[in-house]
């Protein structure tokens, strides 16, 4: 087979017209339909499908994007020249999916990625994996090569959609430059729209090359895609006269609380009512770890008393969480003496893992305000944070956290404990400093001993437990921070090893970040 030749350069002093620069594309790729007209036919625009996507961006609010540039995703980059998106060149796709990730936990926008056809999209499916599982905003934009060369084992070719269906919340092959732009708003608006998560188009060079007139219309979901807004009202009655007849409620607060902002709706359920609060790992932040009411973290790495909370509650209001493994342990003995109100907005996750006695489909925030209203018609007087109701329960609580304290020994002779640096770090930093980790011991340590008083200061790996998130999760999150928040990655030595390039970006885009 013999090799292309490339498309000869025109001479310096020919006259380099629009014209020609079309006819140079398509002699490169014959599939690319020329985005520009021949001379004289003005009546045709100037306008790509790349530009159609860039300006699907622009109006979806996008600020900045993390990507590696390659051939089939370099249509894109062309448009993004002229365009006022900021971009973050990164070492490595997978770094690209970790910042892109990071900067959606912390802003609380899809973070978008960038990546060429074939290896370059590969590369982000563990990226695309973690933000699944984790339930976090992000888009990937891939390139591929032309339509008419899909399935013809082309180089860097290939099957983007599906290797990455089975980790994305919805993908997208784009069919042609008229409707780029459409998809990719149709993409951003899913990936932040009810339960959230990473969403992909894949984008064929002959679409990004391709002309259209198509201005890419205001992003939105799919007329079929409908995520429930408010519980059943019969069903919050219900829900509500359980927990008001506990003895020993508790509320089990998941992710799902941060990513639907209703940690205001939260606190104010929990303090007017006196009812202590258990996180799981990713909703740390969501009640302030500083207040009476805090049982903080349960699970395998939790703390003693929250577990001892979930043991004993006769009755548990479970918010925005799926019951992971490492939440439950044996679902056979998790909260085995309570009656479990489970709010979701997702109906895939409820009694999938642990059995809801009183599901409640809905909108986190609204859900726990539907919960609130109900329970001040029964009985608002009765159950008062300060009056006698579950005053007994609340003193248990108290007790078990003299009982279990997150302590560790420290010798005066003995090396200085990571637990210690941890704390030393968090007392020395503000409120609102930004933690993000990679996953290993020093992840526990991050979260056991950081006392965590607001919601997207927590970023981490949960559900897939990535090796390697912390650095490049650190660069994302500085993006998406305010300029006087700090940013600090505890990691740990082989997690580090495994994204460490990425500390080129961190130099070159100078980049306040503290890594231990």
């Amino acid at each position: 087979m013999s090799e292309q030749q490339p498309t000869p350069r025109p001479d310096a002093d020919e006259p380099t017209t629009e014209a020609a620069i079309a006819e140079n594309a398509a002699a490169e790729d014959p599939t690319v339909e020329a985005a520009f007209p021949e001379d004289g036919a003005d009546e045709r625009p100037v306008t790509t499908g790349s530009e159609s996507v860039v300006r699907a961006l622009e109006g979806a609010g996008v600020e900045h994007l993390f990507g590696v540039q390659g051939g089939a995703i370099m249509p894109v980059y062309d448009a993004l020249y002229d365009s006022e998106l900021g971009h973050v060149t990164m070492a490595h796709e997978q770094g690209a999916a970790h910042a892109a990730d990071a900067y959606g936990i912390v802003s609380g926008d899809p973070g978008v990625c960038l990546a060429t056809s074939g290896p370059g999209a590969t590369n982000l499916v563990t990226g695309l994996a973690d933000a699944s599982l984790d339930s976090d905003p992000m888009i990937a934009l891939t390139g591929q090569v032309p339509t008419a060369m899909v399935g013809s084992d082309a180089f860097q070719e290939a099957d983007t959609t599906g290797i990455t269906s089975p980790v994305t919340k919805a993908n997208y092959f784009a069919g042609d430059a008229d409707t780029v732009g459409d998809t990719v708003g149709e993409a951003f608006a899913l990936a932040d729209e009810g339960r959230q998560g990473p969403t992909l188009v894949d984008l064929p060079k002959d679409v990004t090359n391709g002309a259209t007139d198509q201005e890419p219309a205001a992003g939105q979901t799919p007329e079929t895609y409908d995520p429930p807004e408010r519980a059943d009202e019969a069903a919050v009655e219900t829900a509500a006269t359980t927990i008001a007849s506990a003895e020993r409620p508790v509320i089990l607060a998941g992710g799902g609380v941060i990513k639907a902002e209703a940690c205001d709706e939260l606190r104010r359920f929990a303090t007017e009512y006196g009812v202590p609060v258990v996180t799981t790992m990713p909703a740390v932040g969501a009640f302030p770890e500083d207040h009476d009411l805090a049982m903080e973290m349960a699970g395998m790495h939790g703390t003693g008393y929250a577990n001892m909370a979930i043991t004993h509650c006769d009755a548990m209001f479970a918010v925005g969480t799926r019951f992971d493994d490492r939440l439950t342990g044996g679902v056979e003995t998790f909260a085995p003496e309570a009656e479990i109100v489970h709010a979701d907005i997702d109906p895939a996750e409820i009694s999938k893992n642990v059995h809801a006695d009183y599901p409640l489909l809905g909108d986190a925030g609204t859900v726990i305000e539907q919960v609130h209203d109900a329970l001040a018609e029964e009985r608002a007087a009765d159950m008062s944070a300060t009056g006698e109701r579950w005053q007994e329960w609340r003193e248990q609580c108290l007790e078990w956290k003299d009982e279990y304290p997150m302590d560790y020994a420290a010798p005066a002779d003995a090396p200085l404990k990571p637990q210690a640096v941890v704390e030393a770090v968090d007392a020395a930093t503000a409120d609102d400093t930004i933690v993000t980790t990679g996953v290993g011991q020093h992840q526990m340590w991050a979260v056991q001993y950081w006392t965590y008083t607001q919601p997207r200061t927590w970023v981490s790996s949960h559900g897939l437990g990535t090796m390697g998130y912390g650095l490049p999760s650190a660069i994302g999150a500085r993006f998406a921070a305010e300029d006087d928040q700090s940013v600090v990655c505890f990691d740990g030595d082989g997690s580090f090893l495994m994204t460490l390039q990425e500390l080129v970006v961190a130099v070159r885009e100078n980049l306040d970040i503290t890594v231990f």
